[in-house]
């Protein structure tokens, strides 16, 4: 039986949203929400900051955080450090960014199902567009495209539409197309986090900006588990109101 721990990287600093994880949405700040989704699910869960105010504000809700060095350069890497640092023995490690309030239990639940098949290394999430969809969703270079393989297994990430329909308008790719969109939460064997960490930037990465390109073009096996939610990240001021008026629809459905 595989055991699993949460960790959640928070930062203070944030070009767009200085201060993002402390910010109110409700009566809770954005990472308490973020952990007690995750809590949901997951029996060990830890905030890893490089900042004192929100190692202070995750102890004042009763929830577990450790101090990570402010020099990462992704959450990956800081991830890495918490889970030396806290001396975990869990078998796999989930990222749960912590600018997503309403990931779902069931989301956490189906990357830890990934890990049922021993070839997997590395689990993320996909969703599919849907036939409904637009071209001009489907095409956006912010919402990265996969292609995975009978098993489920990922071939390739792209800001690009994946694969390109020959001989048919792009106003129909979606519906001859199941594309799928990746949603940005990880999770990792523990031996497979430390390697992953040191592995030197890639040409497709760099590319594409895509981190999880590094991994793919090193070997690495990623499963993709399927998801019909579309996550609401709060990466501006902007978004967090979103998001309020987002929380405030499921208290009164």
């Amino acid at each position: 039986m595989k055991t699993f721990i949460g960790i959640i990287p928070a930062r203070y600093a944030s070009t767009r949203f200085p201060g993002k994880p402390l910010a109110m949405l409700g009566d809770k700040p954005v990472i308490q929400r973020v952990y007690e989704q995750a809590r949901k699910e997951l029996d060990d869960v830890v905030v890893a900051t490089d900042d004192q105010r929100i190692y202070d504000a995750v102890e004042a809700f009763g929830g577990k955080a450790v101090m990570t060095s402010p020099d990462h350069r992704s959450g990956t890497d800081r991830i890495e450090e918490a889970y030396c640092n806290i001396k975990s023995g869990a078998d796999v490690v989930i990222n749960i960014q912590g600018d997503e309030p309403f990931i779902k239990p069931s989301q956490i639940a189906a990357l830890k199902g990934c890990f049922d098949d021993e070839r997997t290394e590395i689990a993320t999430l996909v969703r599919p567009f849907g036939e409904d969809a637009s071209y001009e969703a489907v095409s956006n270079p912010n919402t990265p495209k996969v292609v995975v393989d009978n098993d489920s297994y990922a071939m390739y990430f792209s800001r690009s539409v994946i694969p390109y329909l020959r001989n048919c308008p792009q106003a129909e790719w979606p519906k001859r197309f199941p594309y799928l969109a990746h949603i940005g939460v990880y999770a990792y064997k523990a031996d497979v986090l430390a390697a992953v960490t040191k592995l030197p930037q890639s040409p497709l990465e760099i590319a594409e900006s895509l981190e999880q390109l590094r991994w793919l073009q090193a070997g690495y096996k990623i499963k993709t588990a399927l998801t019909q939610w579309q996550t609401i990240g709060i990466d501006t001021p902007a978004d967090l109101e979103r998001a309020f008026q987002y929380l405030k629809s499921q208290e009164n459905a």
